[in-house]
């Protein structure tokens, strides 16, 4: 619904009652000016109370243009038009298909997902903070995790600072006023020993072969999850490593392109040597590992869900975290090196966490091995404690 103007107690200051936005449980309202260039009366758009415009200030504003006409400065040019965020979220998803990982898939399906019904109608001058803010809170009231509502807002963010690099848009960028969401990701289930070789197992067996037998297939998620189990490997990363990177006689793989821009090396295990032997191209600028049409794997495949399925991992689980994923075996194998009782400082080095913090949510999910600790305190201190009553009991013997 159109909102009308309604004059105010300041002279060519107007204001409009908004039937949409909210600002402190109230509807926000929106200042407007007016005043007369060369015999034409001309309208102009102040802002809202929500961000921070009253009447009076729009007030002063006025005046400061009346002041302007008066001595023949040059007025405030007229904003171009600002496009709608469908048009900008069409050449950044055009972008991102060319510059980010993934060809960008993530934030295609979190833009189409979660972001184009409510806002592509809309302008970007036209997108607050307030409106964000509302977003966020649906989006968590519809149980989606805070990480995912996280980066729908940075995709937005993204979008507006292309847009202005783009010279498409020169107004502020909403999200600067909204806050994050404080992410609760620390990932809790790992496998143990006995399950990850039942995984690694199901993942050997050609369940395709068992319907046809004439048909070969490469295990090639098998090893996939190998690699990330004895390396501690993220996907992404697994798909990047060419064979260039692979050096059998150091038994190093390096990781030249991780999540967090900063090179590491794995080292490989008897297993992950043998399998990657079989496996280095010709080619030393091949990827190791290839999708069937011979270009770079983007995602895992399904088939990784599925065998999870037949093992009834998550059977009956319901929280996220506790559930068996394909990023479950890089966190195993940082819970098998504390458990084996390596140091924090070698878990970072070999996980390439950019932050201790990141190490020690991986450290801590070792409850056995804690209790294990305080139980070993314990008899020392009990083990003290009797030595020195002992000694007392000796010493007063010979006192009497």
């Amino acid at each position: 619904m159109k909102a009308y103007r309604t004059a105010t107690r300041y002279k060519g200051v107007f204001e409009r009652i908004s039937s949409e936005r909210l600002f402190k449980n109230k509807p926000d309202v929106c200042f407007d000016i007016s005043y007369k260039v060369e015999g034409k009366r001309i309208f102009e758009k102040i802002g809202w109370i929500s961000e921070g415009y009253s009447a009076k200030l729009a007030s002063d504003i006025r005046s400061e243009r009346l002041r302007s006409i008066r001595h023949g400065d040059e007025l405030p040019k007229q904003k171009e038009k600002a496009p709608f965020f469908k048009e900008v979220a069409k050449k950044y998803l055009e972008w991102a298909e060319e510059n980010k990982s993934r060809r960008g898939i993530d934030d295609k399906r979190r833009y189409r997902k979660h972001l184009a019904t409510r806002l592509d109608e809309k302008k970007l001058n036209e997108i607050s903070s307030f409106d964000l803010e509302r977003i966020k809170n649906d989006l968590l009231r519809k149980e989606l995790s805070p990480a995912s509502v996280k980066h729908c807002l940075v995709i937005v963010r993204q979008m507006f600072n292309k847009a202005k690099i783009w010279g498409l848009y020169q107004g502020e960028n909403p999200t600067k006023g909204v806050k994050l969401p404080t992410l609760k990701n620390q990932r809790e289930r790992f496998l143990t020993y006995k399950e990850a070789q039942l995984l690694l197992d199901d993942l050997k067996i050609d369940q395709h072969r068992k319907k046809n037998p004439g048909d070969k297939k490469d295990p090639q998620l098998h090893d996939i999850s190998l690699l990330s189990l004895h390396c501690g490997l993220r996907a992404g990363e697994i798909f990047n490593i060419r064979g260039h990177d692979v050096n059998f006689e150091t038994e190093i793989i390096n990781i030249a392109n991780p999540k967090n821009n900063e090179s590491r090396k794995a080292y490989m295990t008897k297993a992950i040597k043998t399998m990657l032997q079989k496996r280095k191209p010709l080619n030393p600028n091949d990827y190791i590992f290839k999708s069937k049409n011979g270009e770079k794997i983007e995602t895992i495949s399904q088939s990784f869900s599925r065998s999870v399925n037949r093992l009834k991992f998550n059977e009956g689980v319901k929280d996220r975290l506790q559930m068996v994923t394909f990023h479950t075996l890089r966190h195993t194998f940082a819970s098998w090196l504390a458990m084996q009782g390596e140091s924090l400082v070698t878990i970072r080095e070999l996980m390439g966490h950019k932050s201790f913090e990141m190490t020690k949510r991986y450290a801590h999910l070792i409850p056995d091995h804690k209790k294990a600790a305080a139980l070993n305190l314990e008899r020392k201190f009990k083990a003290v404690s009797n030595d020195n009553a002992n000694k007392i009991l000796i010493e007063a013997s010979k006192t009497t």
